[in-house]
């Protein structure tokens, strides 16, 4: 599959770390990010590259030539075929993809040279291979969601709503964010092609046109059941700031960023969620009656710093009982991510469990009244978190504030936490008053 690296951004916000290069040939620890982005890709199997460049792009074509060349830095060839589109004026994100069309008969990877990653790629490939739509997304969540777009999908993970900055949004919504990283079909671009053409009346092969790849070219494939959301916890952040790049440099430093790779086992936090997270008021039916803790926020974004993945996995029966539908409780989740998006911290997974094996409930859901193996204490839900993360149970944690988050733990082979006052003994590793206590004294 070949890559097309998106590199002809001036990097206007950024132009104090460096005025004189273009941004994706700043340094990171004596490396430049179009480097690391392209040692990231050669190491997975995607050796065939076609580079856009624009702004300051000679420093880029005399470093990495042809892809044949010897790195300055590591003394080793660079391992891949380059090719470039040189663009004699600024195109946007998406205008240089229509002078190249010819060269992209199949699907096809499209990312940012101002990214700072470490993806299993062959995964995001499978996974868009599988759905066989015409455009992957690669969606995480963030810890500022509330001045970033937002993605909707449904439950089979096809876009149904494509939400810009500008754009009005809910109340509450899921913290997920496109990552910039895209597997695209041609077929897009030429059902692009023709639209523009008719609107306005030009051949974009005999005149370039800008053009803005989320505007322009994704955003209507929302709700065409053609546009997936891959969702994901690996590391994907832009360097579009000063304080980004610092933020991405110290990252690199501590091994953050490769840890987060979804080829490495990963270690999670897995959270109940009343009681630990939110203000508990027995059966939670409605957003409204949803309260974060004090300092919930603060501890979760703890554990976003600390590397471990921070997973939800609750027990819902009100939903068996009749008492709460699916979209009430996606509604209460919602609310739970965006309380903690306006703190900077965010989820990377909720997980609950719907059944109720107790019968005499007036309105109850007949199908759901079963004994089921994802109802906490049993550890069903952990386990599939497990498998959709790659996570090392053994070097995780469960913690929750009864004795069924304990046992579930423990039956999944974690280190538990239980957040009480009272030093209750269910076999637990520590007791702690608060998760806020738990992320501060017990992360490494």
């Amino acid at each position: 599959m070949k890559v097309v690296i998106m590199a002809g951004g001036k990097g206007t916000r950024i132009s104090s770390v460096a005025r004189d290069i273009p941004k994706p040939m700043i340094q990171i620890e004596g490396k430049p990010v179009l480097e690391h982005e392209i040692e990231c890709l050669c190491a997975q199997g995607f050796k065939e590259i076609i580079l856009t460049v624009g702004h300051l792009g000679g420093v880029i074509t005399d470093y990495f030539g042809d892809g044949s060349k010897i790195s300055p830095v590591t003394g080793k060839p660079f391992g891949v075929k380059i090719e470039y589109y040189i663009e004699k004026e600024p195109l946007g994100n998406a205008g240089a993809l229509f002078q190249i069309r010819d060269q992209l008969k199949e699907d096809f990877l499209l990312l940012n040279a101002d990214a700072v990653f470490d993806v299993d790629f062959n995964r995001f490939v499978e996974y868009h291979r599988k759905k066989g739509g015409l455009v992957t997304l690669f969606t995480h969540p963030n810890s500022h969601p509330y001045d970033s777009g937002l993605i909707f999908a449904d439950n089979d993970g096809a876009v149904v709503q494509w939400l810009t900055k500008e754009d009005n949004r809910p109340e509450f919504y899921k913290n997920r964010v496109n990552a910039g990283l895209h597997v695209i079909s041609p077929k897009v671009l030429e059902r692009a092609a023709f639209e523009m053409e008719q609107e306005k009346s030009v051949s974009i092969d005999d005149k370039p046109i800008k053009v803005d790849l989320d505007r322009q070219i994704l955003k209507p494939l929302a709700g065409s059941g053609k546009m997936f959301c891959y969702d994901s916890p690996e590391y994907v952040r832009d360097m579009g700031t000063p304080e980004r790049y610092e933020s991405v440099c110290r990252d690199f430093r501590n091994g953050k960023i490769q840890m987060k790779n979804l080829k490495r086992k990963q270690k999670a936090i897995f959270l109940d969620r009343d009681g630990t997270i939110n203000q508990y008021v027995g059966f939670l039916r409605r957003a409204e009656e949803f309260k974060l803790l004090q300092n919930a926020a603060k501890a979760i974004k703890k554990i976003n710093d600390s590397g471990y993945l921070a997973i939800v996995i609750t027990n819902q029966p009100v939903i068996a009982r009749g008492e709460t539908t699916y979209d009430e409780l996606e509604q209460i989740h919602n609310k739970m991510e965006t309380l903690l998006g306006e703190n900077g911290a965010y989820l990377d997974g909720i997980y609950f469990c719907p059944h109720h094996p107790d019968r005499g409930f007036v309105g109850e859901v007949e199908e759901l009244k079963i004994h089921c193996k994802c109802r906490k204490p049993q550890p069903g839900m952990l386990l599939q978190a497990a498998l959709d993360f790659h996570i090392d149970l053994g070097k995780s944690w469960m913690i929750g504030d009864g004795e069924t988050d304990v046992r579930a733990g423990i039956a999944a082979g974690c280190k538990t936490a239980l957040i009480s006052r009272e030093n209750k003994d269910f076999g637990q590793t520590v007791c702690v008053e608060s998760l806020e206590q738990f992320a501060f004294e017990y992360l490494e």
